[in-house]
């Protein structure tokens, strides 16, 4: 059962409990059993938050993540899972890419405005589901004035009874546009233009920086022309419900409940934060690094940043930070941006066992995937446990003497040992596949056996 996020962000009382939501995420990731309980418990802690008096609530911040693990074992997939689970909205980013050489243009303060753009989008989908079949009604309306320009009445003829016999003639073509009989016709109708002005905007700063709300500065600029053009009546008929369903969405309503949404329920997920690890006092590089870090602290710590549809406080948002942390450990991050991540959890490296529950377990697993895609050639793909059993000593073997990127080294495994079927499929014969230990072994045991090739190919 999914968490409703309504615009009060006042949860009912049907919510998920810490056990569930860990179930609800077994269903998608394997293992992790400390992660998965950590994102619950601050998942719920939000929940809670949202039932306490305001002046109490404004006060408790949200627990912050920081997830410690190798590449492939789970970290964004938890993340993104809990944010799909909880419909918040969510944001990845790398923290690495803020110490680029030459990056300008964007800053810090962009993922938050990332947020608020997905947190509008969200908002207005489901604002759409609601006007939706509105929208489609009025959208008929128009385009049976389009085929069925109303006729004058004459001078012998009674208003009723011509009403009427409009009408009725209206509610056939409205039959034949139901069953698709109308469908070769070709009417003409305005599209509005897109446009597209070109303007140059300031490195280092942006629209919402220097405070210009071009589109009320230029009203003409932005508008677009409208044109003439022939569609047929299903086109037509998807055009003008998408203009209905604007008119009938009010976009500052959107804004304001979508700027709510992010401050209490927004999670933004900071990926590679070990990239951003640098002692104090260090050259080169590190002093970049730093300087990210100090610029995403007041972020994390809560601040308000200026976004087009207003001001947006960070303070409720809730923070997920991942890294491998080889080389650096959490304790080279700036003892400030430590405190802002009180909950630590370190995922553990996946082994054989794991990969055989990530090749069948998950509602979407690889396996599965496979299966489903030669299905569409009418290929009907087996694969015995053994074939299964050893994939996944290959993909432990490759990773143990290659570079361990976890789950990821299953999509280059598979990808090597279906690339026959994958490439002959649509003119095979036989149309009943089985993978059995023996191809397996045929396919990939070389390749593992010569690391040289295993590196390069795997």
């Amino acid at each position: 059962m999914p968490i409703l996020l309504p615009e009060t962000t006042q949860t009912s009382a049907g919510t998920l409990t810490p056990r569930q939501i860990v179930a609800e995420l077994d269903k998608h990731v394997v293992g992790q059993a400390a992660a998965k309980r950590a994102v619950a418990i601050a998942l719920r802690n939000r929940m809670r938050r949202q039932k306490l008096a305001p002046e109490l609530a404004e006060e408790i911040a949200p627990k912050n993540i920081l997830m410690i693990g190798p590449t492939g074992v789970g970290k964004t997939e938890i993340a993104r899972r809990l944010a799909k689970l909880a419909q918040s909205p969510f944001l990845k980013v790398e923290a690495s890419k803020f110490t680029e050489v030459g990056y300008v243009g964007r800053d810090v303060e962009s993922m938050v405005r990332d947020l608020v753009e997905l947190g509008v989008d969200m908002v207005r989908e489901e604002r759409l589901q609601g006007v939706r079949a509105k929208a489609r009604q009025n959208a008929e309306d128009r385009l049976l004035d389009i085929l069925l320009p109303p006729r004058p009445v004459a001078p012998d003829e009674e208003p009723a009874a011509a009403r009427d016999a409009q009408q009725q003639t209206r509610d056939r073509f409205r039959e034949q546009l139901h069953a698709g009989r109308l469908d070769a016709r070709i009417v003409e109708i305005d599209v509005r233009e897109k446009s597209f002005p070109s303007l140059e905007i300031i490195a280092g700063s942006s629209v919402e920086e220097v405070d210009i709300n071009l589109k009320d500065m230029l009203p003409g600029l932005f508008q677009g022309k409208n044109k003439r053009r022939k569609l047929k009546v299903p086109e037509a008929l998807e055009y003008l419900a998408t203009e209905e369903e604007q008119k009938l969405i009010d976009m500052d309503s959107v804004a304001r409940a979508a700027v709510e949404r992010v401050e209490q329920a927004g999670i933004i997920f900071l990926d590679e934060i070990d990239k951003i690890a640098g002692r104090e006092g260090s050259h080169g590089p590190d002093v970049s690094r730093e300087g990210v870090q100090r610029d995403i602290l007041p972020i994390v710590e809560g601040t308000t940043v200026n976004t087009k549809y207003g001001m947006v406080r960070t303070d409720h948002i809730l923070f997920i930070a991942a890294g491998a942390f080889h080389v650096s450990k959490p304790s080279d991050l700036i003892p400030e941006l430590q405190g802002r991540f009180p909950i630590r959890v370190e995922l553990e490296a996946l082994g054989k066992d794991e990969f055989v529950r990530i090749l069948t377990e998950p509602r979407n697993a690889l396996v599965k995937q496979y299966i489903a895609l030669m299905d569409t050639e009418g290929i009907q793909l087996g694969f015995t446990d053994d074939a299964i059993r050893k994939i996944a000593d290959f993909a432990q073997t490759v990773n143990e003497h290659t570079e361990n990127i976890g789950a990821r080294r299953l999509h280059t495994v598979l990808e090597k040992l279906l690339d026959e079927i994958s490439f002959e499929g649509p003119d095979l014969l036989e149309k009943n596949v089985t993978i059995d230990e023996a191809y397996v072994t045929k396919m990939l045991a070389d390749i593992v056996k010569n690391e040289d090739l295993s590196r390069y190919i795997l």
